[in-house]
């Protein structure tokens, strides 16, 4: 057990953010943690990792645990390369090579009686590097910088990235240290779709244990086998992926309120029993038993709903033409870089069209560009655009919620103005706070209650699901669902996308195409190109043999040669390795024997070279 909590309450000025809160951590679990936004999952991260005292109750640490936390918004700060800072992770690994490099060095010149000491200390330094196998360091650097989208940025400053990036790298730092315990606060914000397949199947693989809190229902249900409920200030643990949860959830919820019914139902005639009996010398002792029954019952709690969601509907007014946006053979470019050349794209009304690409391919880009008035894009009659925007540019800091709400749909009552803002998920004291005391979730509800009140028949949104909570994902979904208008949209929430989408746009490489279909099919689909993208079968048509294939003849021979160079490098380096293991045993061996040594440790070094040469060649090849 690597973390345990019993019986933990904690108040912020006297008002209560958990009661009674008990659970475990055990070692290799993959634990999910959800709630709502503000019920208090980033305070028990905080009690967790030492940060808060409870009020009351204890908690319990695994001896010398080590944990790494990830913060939504704590990114590394550093002056360093993303090259330099990675490898700090490494100094410890870098310094015992270096002593392993200085200690052959002195063999070299040391008589009889200290190459005795020397071997030993070689021996040793060598079994630390292999129990720690420290010379693929670099290669563990470079898995995972590229896996999380850094292949290109080994040598940026750190200081010099996006927030976004910051937060990754700080990521990608954590996996590399490989802490006992990792405590990741939605980790898959600022990521794209493809870093998300990665980075859930290298969490799969981690051989430490992971508490996640992420509002990413597929990476929930890809990654976690326990899911963790906070809700009005306790923990209840269920079995299971998010999936699995909101089965067992609603199992739950139902048993509840049947036993409590059930309960009532058996207090109610036991008490009419008595008020009807307890008077008449006959029944008296018979309705004295049932009295003590009851005072004996253990009463049950009325089971509380769960919090209402938030309530979302989207109207429009005017029917648009059937071709909502058209726009042919354009190129889209920022500050001199192309984004996509050559692009077409045509919506047709009723379509809800996914929009996806990884991070910095110009999704946001295009979808104003789509929305401008330049004359290549051709809107259809009738269009009107409801924009969300995921950076709330539009929302002015010093205002408050009502008056911003109230100032660009002034013809609505203020009760209309509250009311819809009250279904959207924001209290009735959040009307008069200003904009900049928001949480990120109240500030994505006063953007979706104003994207409503637009009553746009084309919605635009971008990154609509971001800093919601879980319910108002799911409410916003059918919402969606349900609108019968046209909707093109970012997202990188893969459940959102595959609940709403029924057409996806990619883009990939500067290029702009179109898949007709929902989001589980053109992930099909893309792994089926995948698969195609793999070296081509031994048997080709007529046609491709004599035109020689996809490829020239020239370039398949090479690629045949690299492949067998690389899988002799392989062999080679394995027959090294069993080498160097035997010579390490001779080593303890005949560490008195001065001349044994001399042609041990020089046998040693030619294999150390030739070593070092091969892995440089084997990166060339793969």
């Amino acid at each position: 057990m690597l973390v345990n909590l019993e019986n933990v309450s904690f108040a912020y000025t006297d008002v209560p953010i958990l009661r009674g809160v008990s659970f475990s951590l055990n070692e290799k679990e993959r634990v999910g943690f959800i709630g709502g936004n503000g019920e208090g999952k980033t305070t028990l991260i905080r009690i967790i990792l030492g940060e808060l005292t409870p009020d009351e109750g204890s908690v319990f640490l695994k001896n010398a645990i080590r944990i790494g936390y990830l913060e939504q918004s704590g990114g590394l700060e550093s002056q360093s390369t993303v090259w330099e800072e990675m490898q700090e992770v490494f100094a410890e690994d870098r310094e015992l090579i270096s002593q392993l490099r200085e200690t052959e060095l002195k063999m070299q010149s040391a008589d009889e009686d200290a190459l005795r000491a020397l071997s030993s200390r070689y021996e040793s330094l060598n079994r630390r590097i292999a129990a720690r196998d420290s010379y693929q360091c670099d290669v563990r650097i470079r898995t995972v910088l590229n896996g999380m989208g850094f292949a290109n940025a080994y040598d940026q400053v750190i200081s010099t990235m996006s927030g976004g990036e910051k937060t990754r790298l700080k990521l990608c730092r954590l996996l590399l240290e490989e802490p006992e315990l990792l405590i990741l606060d939605e980790p898959t914000n600022h990521l794209d779709v493809k870093t998300l397949f990665w980075l859930e199947d290298y969490l799969a693989a981690y051989k430490g244990s992971v508490f996640v809190v992420s509002h990413d229902r597929y990476f929930l249900d890809r990654l976690t086998s326990r899911t963790l409920e906070l809700e009005r200030g306790t923990v209840r643990s269920f079995k299971g992926n998010y999936s699995k949860y909101k089965i067992l959830k609603e199992e739950l919820v139902a048993l509840q309120e049947k036993e409590y019914e059930k309960q009532q139902e058996e207090i109610a005639k036991l008490q009419d029993y008595v008020d009807r009996n307890l008077v008449r010398a006959t029944t008296a002792k018979s309705a004295q038993s049932r009295v003590k029954q009851l005072d004996r019952m253990v009463l049950l709690e009325k089971p509380v709903p769960p919090p209402p969601p938030p309530r979302f509907s989207f109207t429009y007014r005017d029917r648009p033409y059937e071709r909502v946006i058209e726009v042919s053979d354009f190129r889209l470019a920022v500050d001199g870089k192309t984004l996509i050349e050559h692009g077409n794209f045509s919506l047709m009304r009723g379509r809800k069209c996914a929009l996806t690409g990884d991070n910095g391919t110009g999704k946001s880009t295009l979808l104003r560009f789509l929305m401008s008035k330049n004359p290549q894009v051709h809107i259809g009659k009738f269009v009107k655009f409801a924009y969300y925007d995921q950076e709330n540019a539009d929302l002015d800091p010093d205002e408050r919620v009502l008056d911003c709400f109230w100032g660009r749909h002034s013809l609505l009552t203020q009760t209309q103005a509250r009311s819809l803002l009250a279904q959207s998920g924001l209290q009735a004291e959040d009307m008069d706070k200003k904009i900049a005391r928001l949480s990120g979730g109240e500030r994505a509800k006063l953007e979706l209650a104003l994207l409503q009140a637009a009553h746009g028949n084309v919605l635009v949104l971008d990154e609509p699901t971001n800093h919601l909570d879980l319910p108002a994902r799911e409410s916003l979904e059918s919402a969606l669902r349900a609108f019968d208008g046209t909707i093109l949209f970012v997202s990188h929430d893969r459940y959102f996308i595959g609940a709403v989408a029924d057409c996806v746009a990619v883009i990939e490489n500067g290029k702009l195409s179109f898949f007709d279909g929902n989001y589980d099919d053109f992930l099909a689909a893309e792994r089926k190109n995948q698969e195609k993208a793999q070296p081509a079968p031994t048997e080709k048509t007529p046609a491709e043999k004599e035109r020689g294939g996809y490829r020239s003849k020239e370039e398949r021979a090479k690629e045949a040669k690299a492949k067998q160079r690389a899988k002799q490098i392989e062999t080679r380096l394995e027959e090294l390795e069993s080498r160097e293991t035997a010579l390490n045993a001779e080593m303890a061996e005949y560490a008195s024997d001065y001349t044994r040594m001399q042609k041990i440790w020089k046998e040693l070094e030619e294999i150390r070279a030739e070593s070092d040469a091969l892995y440089a060649e084997y990166e060339t090849l793969i």
